[in-house]
């Protein structure tokens, strides 16, 4: 990490529609920047300011990150076109570690945006497949075609990579074409039937907070180790060097000491949640 308040210069090096309110972002450094699954980063746009955002996962040239249009920095992102430059600062935080998801199975829930997080999560344990035992993705959206990177997953379930289940808030009547769409309803239904081995699996949760109030102790509940839940608060993001304290929750420094926490931690932060 760094912590210079000096963005360097990053190129969007690929600009992707995911639905009509997420775009996905490639970018580009002159200079090596790695940024491990769950850390973020400072993103400036030149004229109109800065905003913390997740990551999405690396690429062969640099990292993408999955922006929502929601206010006035964002809007000027998505006025700018390939092969323009932005400022960047980062990494952030301490991410995922994948030593506790190593010889386990892995169960990887997502609501809505919070799919951005935890696909940078499963892209870094699919490059050692070989680590892990069984991956489930469970991923609810507001409709179908809110779902991201559908294709993407859709293709890793058809191959065998990954278990996967979606859920959708609202749908017409689900047809053959609507595929791994299981359920209209909360992503939580997923669980239902789902076949696990509470003492040999490794959950990680990303979504809004009405997510993680009902799944996190739902999860406990079925045995597995609360050390072995872990959950991402990013949405408390502001400067990322904990000067501002934005973020500070039960005398925490999130973007600091998180954004990721076990529910262990989680259960001695009130508020957090």
């Amino acid at each position: 990490m760094s912590a210079s308040l000096v963005p360097i210069p990053a190129t969007l090096v690929r600009i992707l529609p995911e639905d009509p309110e997420n775009r996905l972002f490639e970018l580009q450094t002159t200079t090596p920047f790695h940024v491990g699954p769950g850390q973020f980063v400072e993103l400036t746009v030149p004229g109109s300011g800065e905003f913390p955002v997740s990551t999405a996962g690396e690429t062969a040239t640099g990292f993408a990150t999955c922006i929502r249009q929601s206010g006035r920095v964002t809007a000027a992102m998505f006025q700018l076109d390939e092969g323009m430059i932005v400022g960047l600062r980062g990494p952030f935080g301490n991410g995922f570690d994948l030593t506790r998801f190593a010889g386990r199975d892995v169960l990887l829930i997502a609501g809505g945006l919070g799919i951005a997080p935890l696909r940078g999560l499963l892209h870094a344990l699919l490059e050692e497949r070989e680590r892990y035992g069984r991956i489930v993705l469970l991923y609810g959206a507001r409709q179908p075609e809110n779902i991201l990177f559908r294709e993407e997953f859709e293709e890793l379930a058809a191959n065998g990579t990954v278990e996967l289940r979606f859920s959708v808030d609202f749908a017409p009547q689900l047809g053959e074409g609507d595929g791994y769409i299981c359920s209209v309803g909360l992503v939580t239904e997923l669980l239902q039937g789902l076949q696990l081995a509470p003492d040999a699996t490794t959950a990680a949760v990303c979504g809004p907070p009405s997510l993680y109030g009902c799944v996190l102790e739902q999860l406990a509940s079925t045995g597995i180790d609360p050390d072995r839940i872990f959950a991402t608060l990013e949405r408390r993001m502001k400067c990322g060097t904990g000067q501002c304290c934005h973020c500070v929750c039960a005398g925490v420094t999130i973007c600091r000491d998180g954004p990721v926490f076990c529910l262990t931690e989680l259960r001695s932060m009130p508020g957090a949640i």
